[in-house]
């Protein structure tokens, strides 16, 4: 797969941090032009993850964008959209399987049998071992960092800097996303070191703009 430079990820304790409402941050992402996001909430419960999903959904609705739900592959079929796993959720192939890639099941709602998407499947790697593990599996795009410090995961890994991201691009034919600490300073020196797509979070806030500008201003960097 071919992935757009700008991998924008949805995180719901930053948004309540900031008192964004979601369905807003959404659409200021669809109209600067994002078509990659992804959707994490480490603390809610199934009902308000789908629902998050659905009002997500909802905004990018009859435009071509791929959506991707943080570590629940259960949760990501019923949405209909991938996932994105990393080293201590459920693996790869186990969530390929979850998402029915390459078979043929009952979707509710829409009378009949249709054939399931194939479900787009991320894996996120710290490491040179998790990379190389990772390009023998059957992962779409692999995830690397983080690159620089991040306030956003307080368990967050050992950072891997601009040299993680050139040993990764060595290892690795997948398309290859790199994670932790990119702004509008540093994204492209990530895609100089190889890096097919930024993922940003906190970033994606600046004092003063509104997220639509510097997504775009992203996407202008990335270009």
């Amino acid at each position: 797969m071919t992935l757009p430079r700008l991998y924008a990820i949805v995180d719901k304790e930053t948004l309540n941090a900031r008192g964004v409402r979601l369905a807003e941050f959404a659409r200021e992402l669809r109209d600067a032009g994002v078509t990659l996001l992804q959707y994490r909430d480490k603390l809610g419960g199934p009902q308000e993850i789908l629902r998050a999903a659905a009002e997500i959904s909802a905004v990018f609705a009859g435009l071509e964008a791929t959506l991707i739900l943080n570590d629940r592959a259960d949760l990501a079929v019923l949405a209909g959209w991938g996932v994105h796993v990393g080293q201590g959720d459920l693996g790869v192939a186990a969530a390929k399987r979850v998402l029915g890639v390459g078979e043929e099941r009952e979707r509710r709602g829409h009378g009949g049998i249709a054939k399931v998407a194939e479900g787009v499947v991320g894996v996120s790697t710290h490491d040179v071992e998790q990379v190389r593990v990772a390009e023998k599996g059957e992962a779409d795009y692999v995830a690397v960092g983080p690159v620089f410090g991040t306030s956003t995961k307080l368990d967050a890994e050992t950072v891997v800097g601009l040299e993680g991201v050139r040993r990764a691009r060595a290892l690795t034919t997948k398309p290859l996303v790199a994670i932790g600490g990119i702004t509008l300073g540093n994204a492209r020196s990530v895609v100089e070191s190889g890096a097919d797509s930024v993922a940003v979070i906190s970033g994606l806030f600046v004092p003063g703009r509104t997220v639509g500008e510097v997504a775009r201003d992203f996407l202008e960097i990335l270009r």
